[in-house]
């Protein structure tokens, strides 16, 4: 049987990013097959799913990013993290994004620390 893991889907804090990591049907899937899905309070809004739309496809509604990032191993998001969140990223984590490495020198820097990347 495949490992089970917390997955983690934080709200995008990128200035017009309404997009969200993952949506109530992905969340369903993910469950379905035995995982546990963290979402932070409002993460959908700007894609039009609600906090009740997630909890009903089995997520569990966190308040904070630091909940999503200090609880999962896998985080999903759409936008690569921001400084703000950078601190919040733990070594050996999964982060599932699109990546823009190129322009975020310093970016690439914190993924070299932390281990674990693919850019490592």
């Amino acid at each position: 049987m495949a490992k089970r893991i917390v997955i983690g889907v934080p709200k995008e804090i990128k200035i017009s990013e309404n997009r969200v990591g993952l949506t109530e049907a992905g969340v369903k899937q993910l469950v379905l097959e035995g995982h546990t899905v963290l979402v932070q309070k409002d993460a959908g809004v700007g894609s039009r799913i609600t906090n009740d739309d997630y909890a009903r496809a089995g997520a569990q509604i966190v308040d904070t990013a630091k909940d999503i990032y200090g609880k999962s191993d896998m985080v999903m998001k759409v936008k690569e993290p921001l400084p703000d969140e950078y601190e919040l990223l733990r070594e050996n984590q999964i982060l599932y994004t699109y990546l823009h490495l190129a322009a975020e020198a310093k970016l690439t820097k914190v993924g070299r620390i932390l281990k674990g990347w693919a850019g490592s």
